[in-house]
């Protein structure tokens, strides 16, 4: 097998007047998780429907398994296992019918390749005959990633597999992604969800068409290299308003329940802080230094 099983150079696309993928150059050495993270209309599913062979490249040179996508996309469909970010099977056909009909497509059969996904299919198995549309979310994507590795391919592709998909499902998901990366099988996942960039072997923070950041989330998290605090009162609205008087207050981002907020010099004045916003009646107020999170990053290099 290659060295790398995916390369991607200069890597654009454009649709009409829309400039979807703006120069895009990354590589996945075989046998890595690699996360591509960002917002709806980054271009993550631009590159993912290229590297699957669904669409061409406007300009670059991408490769899968040493094989140009364009050149050798027969190829490579026979190597791949994709999961599209839309729910994609049959689904007036049952569990066991759509599993059956895509080995089928790939010349093997359940039997075959059953060890493959045997740790997934045991647990919508109960339901085989079912209607795959009659499914809940997290049964369906269970589904979906068994007709994607039915026919044993080295590497699977995964357009945003956990979107809509409650806590639970998404935390099994991710168990399973992880068990069949320990079999040697090369994933790229994409999501919008920073909190799963912690689970890949490395990411590339996407945005508007760029990427902004590739390595491991420890080290893009470790390269933030500066203070963060989080501030919070009993009116989070007015306190967004109300902390762009500070001057020392560089950048002010929403997280939850808590505001995340830098500062132009490496110490921030908390009892000043905490007196101003009290004249200005917000109570229960909390300010804590905190330590960057993968979306705090992503929001700083967006502010750059």
């Amino acid at each position: 097998m290659a060295e790398f099983a995916i390369e991607v150079k200069d890597l654009k696309k454009t649709y009409e007047k829309v400039e979807a993928v703006k120069g895009v150059s990354f590589s996945v050495p075989k046998g890595e998780l690699f996360g591509l993270i960002g917002p709806d209309g980054a271009g993550k599913t631009s590159i993912f429907r290229i590297l699957t062979t669904l669409i061409f490249p406007t300009e670059g040179q991408v490769k899968v398994l040493e094989s140009d996508v364009i050149k050798d996309y027969r190829k490579i469909r026979n190597n791949i296992g994709y999961m599209p970010q839309r729910f994609s099977l049959y689904q007036d056909l049952s569990v066991e019918e759509n599993l059956a009909f895509f080995a089928r497509i790939f010349g093997t059969t359940i039997e075959e390749n059953y060890d493959l996904i045997k740790d997934i299919y045991i647990q919508i198995e109960p339901f085989k005959d079912r209607l795959a549309g009659k499914l809940s979310g997290g049964m369906k994507q269970k589904l979906a990633l068994c007709c994607a590795l039915i026919h044993s391919p080295d590497i699977l592709i995964l357009d945003e597999p956990t979107t809509g998909v409650d806590a639970v499902s998404r935390k099994e998901f991710w168990e399973m992604l992880i068990r069949l990366k320990e079999k040697g099988i090369t994933i790229l996942v994409s999501t919008p969800y920073m909190d799963e960039a912690n689970l890949c072997d490395r990411v590339a923070l996407i945005q508007n068409g760029e990427i902004m950041s590739i390595d491991t989330p420890e080290k893009i998290i470790g390269d933030f290299g500066r203070k963060l605090w989080a501030v919070k009162s009993n009116n989070i609205y007015q306190l967004i308003k109300d902390l762009k008087i500070f001057d020392f207050i560089d950048t002010v981002f929403p997280f939850g329940e808590y505001l995340h907020i830098t500062a132009t010099d490496k110490n921030v004045d908390i009892s000043e802080m905490k007196s101003v916003l009290k004249e200005k009646n917000h109570t229960d107020i909390e300010i804590k230094e905190i330590e960057a999170n993968i979306e705090d990053c992503f929001m700083e290099l967006m502010s750059n």
